[in-house]
Formats: C-alpha cells, structure tokens, sequence
C-alpha cells in the first residue's frame, strides 16, 4: 500500500475514535445470540438476561441505583488506578485489563461460545470469563452476586468442589472453575498467579475438563467472529466502525426463534428523570427490518432468512377478513405476552426508574408493520443469492399482509413513535403501507402474475395519492406528520428511501428544509418537538440523525453529510456502541443500549458515504 494510502488509514482511526469520559453507558457488549452481557470499563458484568435475551436479568446492577450490592459480577483488583479495554480483532469477545498502584495488572477475557459444531451452531446459556496476571503479582478479589426476579430474589448458595450453585425455586445457575471455591464464595482477596477460569450456566456438570475445554470454545468462537466478518461487504472507510456495528446487530438476534430485539435492555431512561423508560429486549418488526436491511446490504443474508421464517409464524394465523391485525412488537417467541409491570424492587438506571418489564406497545395499532415486513420479505425475491428463494406460496401469505395495508393505510394509528395518548393518520405509516402494496407489485411481475401486479398497482397509487393529497400541508409548504396536521417528524426524510418520492422532488426538498429549520440541533436530529405524552422531547433519537445524513446524500450534500457523520461517530462510546438517544447539550448517551436502530444507522451512512475500494486502494496501488 503506497503512503497516501496509508495516511489516510491512519487519518481514518484517528477522525473516527470516539470521545470518551461523557457517557456512564461505557459498557460492552458480550453475547452468542442466545444471551447477552454487558460489561463496564472495569470488567463488571452488569446486565445479562438468562437464560435468552428477554429473561430475568441475573446480574442487573445497571438497574440497581448508584450503591448496588447484587446483580453484578467483578473482578476487583487491589489498589486499581487504570483499566483499558478492547474487543479482540473482528470477533465479539472483550479484553479488559486492569492496574494498581504498583504496576501490576491482571487481564479479562469475556465471550459467549459461538461456533459451528456437528453441522449446527453452538451456543449455549453460558458465559465466560478468564482471568491471567499480565505483570508482577496482582490481588484480587471475585465477587458473583447474582440476583432473581428482577432484582428481588437472592439465591440460595451451595458449595461443590469446583463449582457454586445458585438456586432458587425459578432459576438455577452454576459456576464451575479452576479457582478455589472457598475463596470465590467467600469473595476472599487472594495473589492471581495462573489463569482462572469461570464458565456460568445452566445448572449442569460439565462433561469434559474444564480447561481444555474453555480453551477450545475460546479459540473457536474466535475463529467462528473472524470468519463471520471475512464474508461482510464492507465499504472502504470506516471498516473497523461498520464491522462492530454489524457484530453488535447480530447479537441482538435471537437465533433460534429468528427474532430481533430492539435492544438488550430495558428501562434506560430516554432522558434523565423523563419516565421515558421501556423494555426493548423484544421484537419490533420495524426495527427488525431496518436490521435485516443494513445486514442484507453488508452481505449477511442469514440472519434476513432466518427473520422471514420468525414473521411467517408470526402472520401465521393473520386471515384476510379477519378484524385482528400484527401487533406492531413480539415477544423473542412469537407467542409470548408482553403485559407491562413495574419492577419495584430495582432503583432505575441511576435511580431513574420506573424498571418496566413486557411493553404495552404491543396492543397498539400500528400501520406500518406490514410494510416492514413485506419490504423485509421481498428481497427472498430479488436476491439470487439465496438458496431458497420466495416463491407462489409466500407471496400468497404476504398478499393477506397487502390485504391488510390496503385496508388499514388510511386509518388512524399510534404511529412509529408509539404515541400512547392519541391516533392520527400518520404520513409514515400511510407510506409504509404503500410500500407493501407498491412491493407486492412487484413482486407479481417478478412471478408472472400480470393480474395481480395490476391489482397491488392500483392499490398502491390510490394510497399515494391520499397522502399527497392530504399530508402536505399548503401553508408550511411540506408534509406534515399527520394528515392535515401542521407538525413535522423525522420519519418523513425516509420517502427517498422506501421509494415514495424520488429525492430530486421539490415537495421532498422542501420537506427537508422544513425539518432542518424545526428538529435539527447541531449534528443531532429530534424525531419530533412537539409535546407528547410525558412533555417535550429533550433528547436526540440517534436514527433521526442518520436519517437525515441519509437525506443530504440523496439532495447531492455530501460534503456536509460527510461533516455531520464524522461528528455523530464520535459520539459513541470507547468501544464504538451506540444506545437511543443523544443529549444535544453534552452528547451523552441515553435510552436503552446497544440500540439496534442507531448501530443500523453507522452501517448505511458509511456505506453511502465511503470512498469506492477503486478510487482508495487500487488506483493507488
């Protein structure tokens, strides 16, 4: 590679290393896509749900307030005064290390296996933790305390001679290790002088030597991330960004249901002391597709396919005359209830609660579902690279979804921001229900089926023509969120992309203007202003902002796209993840983390808006 090149490389991690020291949301995140840890910058486990992504969260401290005594599981070491910490190259397994007053230092390795084995995916309700001195003879201490019921069990502990148990009479956990068991039960200091290894799980023996065996998961769930990522189509620029983006969504898919969850976690406040606090460890099928959309565009078809066969069962039973429509959000299976409740015996984030569990998003009427899961299931139509492509019997099933659309487009919903207090005509899910019935068409031309490409054209254009008709609003010169409403949200820099308005559009352009001059606060974009439910909105929603990014792109404003995604990269956290929202003020982090919605918005700005592999590397070669 020749020096322009290089400069350029390293120009490239320097402009893209975020700030750090703002956020209290510096955590990583471990996972396999069974469960899921996240863990602070001084290797403390503070938030995993066992024994999936949406169950009691066994270590929860997150949620424990500023003096949590339970739910956490650490490695103190003595004296400590620095800890820096990485995720190994490529792969979604966290390296922290910490050092005392005296140079010691003590590294941690955390993962969850993952790798292929007897031709399927391994990928147990486990996660692991080695811990080696690096230098001299560091003290520490180990300290496992995990809590129940959210929060308001604590288990019962008995001794083996090389593992713990930790019971209760709804969950069972084990820890077998290397470590003395006396000292780790009893949290005793002691000189770390050899690895230790600790694998948490279900509460079974292990069957083969402890050692040797967390070696080799070690080293195969290496191999499985680094072979994962070898296969992504990545852009030119910013491939370390768009890599971690790409490994954090797809631990956030549940892989045995295909479902994928908004989030890992729940009730991190939107804004500090705002109420705004939800579980999103569940599926939304709008933010499921816009993850399949950034992956499908990456090169990773699986996890798309492996989502096409969550929402058939979960349309399943949806009959064409029937007056039940999709709950715009499911559980991890499909079948699960959502009913919300308030976890009393967790403080909150900080101390902001309420700690909400289940979500009653999921008895809204929301419009836009449909679309988001036909826009999700066409490309089983288009992509020849899938070896089991969409074919009659599918489209037959989407077709009941396009039934639906064309009847519900012009109805009044709780929109895609979920507004709890009231139902309008929203323009996004208007043009989402469009987008079902416009893909639906083509879809039947694509199987030589002219009569019914005819019939979802027709349904199409007659729903275009109502919203452009009745959503834009004369007197602002724009659309407008709602049909004859006068307020503005970010959802409608999404036309160019759902194929609604081509980005040329002069009705699109002034669309632009108008919610640059209302919602745009720096580099930052609200998804709204007005008032809601619990007051006005005093934080970004982080995928406005690419979205709009997205839009500069298409009006030709690149320079400035460019400028405004360089500044947003930088606020994420030192590991380069993402949660919901932004304070436009300070730039820290706030709502639930890692957001699946703001890791999808990295990858599609960067790939709109990086350099070509032609016009970086091989004409300068």
């Amino acid at each position: 590679m020749n020096e322009h090149v290089m400069n350029d490389a390293i120009a490239e991690a320097e402009r893209d290393a975020p700030k750090l020291g703002k956020n209290t949301l510096d955590l990583g995140v471990v996972g396999n896509c069974t469960t899921a840890a996240l863990i602070d910058r001084n290797a403390r486990l503070v938030w995993m749900c066992f024994p999936r992504l949406d169950g009691d969260p066994i270590f929860n401290s997150l949620l424990g307030g500023e003096s949590a005594e339970h739910g956490f599981f650490d490695i103190e070491l003595s004296h400590q005064v620095a800890s820096k910490q990485r995720y190994l190259t490529n792969t979604a397994i966290l390296e922290t290390i910490l050092e005392d007053k005296d140079g010691n230092s003590v590294r941690i390795i955390d993962y969850a296996p993952r790798f292929k084995r007897l031709e399927r995916i391994f990928r147990p309700a486990m996660h692991v933790r080695r811990i080696e001195p690096l230098k001299g003879r560091p003290h520490v201490k180990v300290r496992l305390r995990p809590s129940f019921g959210y929060g308001g069990v604590q288990p019962q502990k008995t001794i083996g001679s090389h593992h713990i148990r930790y019971t209760s009479p709804d969950l069972n956990l084990r820890l077998t290790t290397n470590a003395a068991v006396s000292y780790i039960a009893a949290e005793q200091s002691f000189v770390l002088d050899r690895a230790l290894y600790f694998a948490l799980g279900i509460d079974e023996p292990f069957d083969s030597p402890l050692l040797a065996t967390l070696r080799d998961f070690e080293d195969r769930t290496v191999d499985y991330w680094q072979e994962w990522v070898r296969y992504l189509s990545i852009p030119y620029e910013w491939q370390g960004v768009v890599i971690r983006a790409a490994i954090t969504l797809k631990l956030c898919s549940f892989e045995d249901s295909g479902a994928i969850v908004a989030a890992l976690t729940t009730s991190v406040p939107e804004a500090a002391n705002s109420g705004r606090n939800w579980d999103y460890r569940f599926c939304w099928l709008r933010d499921a597709y816009f993850v399949v959309h950034a992956l499908n565009r990456l090169g990773a078809t699986r996890t798309m396919e492996e989502f096409i066969r969550y929402v058939t069962d979960v349309a399943a039973d949806l009959a064409v005359d029937s007056d039940s429509g999709l709950n715009p959000v499911y559980g991890v299976l499909p079948s699960g209830g959502l009913d919300e409740w308030v976890a009393e015996q967790l403080p909150g984030y900080r101390g902001m609660g309420p700690v909400r569990v289940g979500n009653a998003a999921a008895i809204q009427v929301q419009n836009d579902v449909y679309g988001s899961i036909i826009l999700s299931a066409a490309q089983m139509f288009f992509d020849k690279r899938l070896p089991i492509p969409g074919d009659e019997a599918m489209f037959e099933r989407l077709e009941t979804l396009g039934h639906k659309a064309a009847r519900q487009a012009l109805e009044p919903d709780a929109g895609i921001w979920e507004y709890r207090g009231r139902k309008r005509i929203h323009t996004h899910s208007a043009m989402m229900c469009w987008a079902a019935c416009d893909r639906l068409a083509r879809i039947a031309q694509t199987l030589d089926r002219p009569g019914r490409a005819a019939h979802w054209q027709g349904e199409a254009d007659r729903i275009k023509a109502a919203i452009v008709e009745k959503a834009w609003n004369p007197t602002l010169g724009c659309f407008v969120e709602s049909f004859g409403g006068d307020a503005l949200d970010a959802s409608l820099l999404l036309m160019p992309e759902i194929g609604f308005l081509p980005p040329e559009d002069p009705q699109f352009v002034a669309t632009v203007e108008a919610i640059e001059r209302h919602l745009k606060r720096g580099p930052h974009m609200m998804r709204y202003a007005a008032a809601d439910d619990f007051g006005t909105p005093e934080t970004a929603f982080n995928v406005c902002s690419f979205w709009y990014i997205d839009a500069l792109v298409a009006l030709g404003r690149v320079d400035e796209a460019r400028e405004r995604f360089v500044d947003l990269l930088s606020h994420r956290n030192h590991l380069g993840l993402m949660s919901e929202d932004t304070d436009v003020e300070t730039g820290e982090m706030w709502g639930n983390f890692p957001q699946t919605y703001s890791m999808v918005g990295v990858i599609l700005c960067a790939m709109r808006l990086s350099k070509s592999w032609e016009e970086s590397v091989w004409r300068g070669w």
